[in-house]
C-alpha cells in the first residue's frame, strides 16, 4: 500500500530582504498567486511572512509588518488555503488570526508576552521554534553543550510554558530551528537526532529549504540548492519529522513521498 502524502508547509516570504527570495513576492497579488500555486503542487500550509529572519536582517515594526502580510493572508484564506503566519509579534499574529490564519509559526517561541495568552484565546494551531539569540546576533559563534540537549531542553521549557498559558498541548508543533543560531555541525546533529526531538510527544515541523548550511557543503548559491534540500528532507523523514517546510513544495513532496514508501515508513501526519 502507498505511503500517505507528506504534509509539506509552502513559504510565501512577503519580503524585500528574504535571504532567497527577499522582494520577489513583495507585491500582495503576485504572493497570493505563489501561495495558490504551491496549493496546486500540493502544499496543505501556506506560511506567509513579513518580516526577514534570516542572519543580520534589520527589524520590522508592527504595522509595516501588518501592511506587508494582511492582504496575503486574507487572499489565500479565501481561496481556501490553511495559512500559517510567521510572525513574533502578538500584534501581528492577532491581525493576521483576524484575517483567516490558522496557525501562528512564532521563531521565537513566544517571547512576546502578549503572545500565549493570544493564542490561548484563539485556539489556534502553534509553531514553536528554538533559536539561540536573535536574527540580528544569532550566527555569531553559537555554542552548546550538546545541541540536541539543549534544543530539546528549551523546547520542553516553551511547551511547558504554552500550556500553562492555556494553549491545547494538541495544537502545538516544535520546530529545532535549523539555522537559527547553529553552526553546520550543530545542523547536522539536529537532523541526524531529530527523533530524539519526538521525546516531547509533539509534531516536529523541519525548515532546511535553501539554507546556509547546504551552501556551505555542496558550494552552491542560494537558488541552486534544491538538490540539497531534498536531501535533507528526506533524511528529516526518516529521522522523524511531520511537517516540511519549503520553497519548491512539487520536487519535495515528490521525492518525500517516495522515500516513505520505500523506507516502509508511512508519513506521520500532524495533529
Amino acid at each position: 500500500m502507498a505511503a500517505p502524502a507528506p504534509r509539506i508547509m509552502g513559504i510565501v516570504n512577503v519580503t524585500p530582504d528574504s535571504f532567497s527570495d527577499g522582494g520577489e513576492f513583495l507585491d500582495a497579488e503576485r504572493a497570493i498567486d505563489h501561495g495558490c500555486s504551491m496549493l496546486e503542487q500540493g502544499a496543505e500550509i501556506v506560511d506567509v511572512g513579513g518580516e526577514s529572519t534570516r542572519p543580520g536582517a534589520a527589524a520590522v515594526d508592527a504595522e509595516e509588518e501588518s501592511r506587508r502580510v494582511i492582504r496575503v493572508v486574507e487572499g489565500l484564506a479565501a481561496a481556501g488555503a490553511t495559512v500559517s503566519i510567521d510572525t513574533s509579534k502578538s500584534l501581528v499574529a492577532a491581525r493576521a488570526l483576524d484575517a483567516g490564519a490558522e496557525i501562528v509559526n512564532d521563531v521565537t517561541a513566544l517571547a512576546d508576552d502578549e503572545m500565549a495568552p493570544l493564542l490561548a484565546d484563539r485556539g489556534c494551531g502553534v509553531v514553536l521554534m528554538h533559536m539561540q539569540g536573535s536574527p540580528r546576533t544569532m550566527q555569531e559563534r553559537p555554542t552548546y553543550g550538546d545541541v540536541v540537549d539543549d534544543v530539546r531542553g528549551f523546547l520542553a521549557e516553551r511547551l511547558e510554558r504554552a500550556i500553562e498559558a492555556g494553549i491545547d498541548e494538541r495544537r502545538i508543533w516544535v520546530d529545532p530551528g535549523i539555522g537559527f543560531g547553529k553552526t553546520v555541525e550543530h545542523n547536522l546533529e539536529l537532523i541526524r537526532r531529530l527523533a530524539e526531538l519526538r521525546e516531547l510527544g509533539r509534531p516536529i515541523v523541519l525548515g532546511t529549504s535553501r539554507k546556509s548550511f547546504i551552501g556551505r557543503l555542496t558550494g552552491r548559491d542560494v537558488d541552486q540548492r534544491l538538490g540539497g534540500t531534498i536531501a535533507s528532507n528526506v533524511l528529516g523523514l526518516l529521522s522523524g519529522a511531520d511537517v516540511l517546510r519549503v520553497h519548491e513544495v512539487a520536487a519535495t513532496r515528490d521525492a518525500v513521498t517516495i522515500a516513505a514508501a520505500i523506507a516502509g515508513r508511512p508519513w506521520r501526519r500532524a495533529g
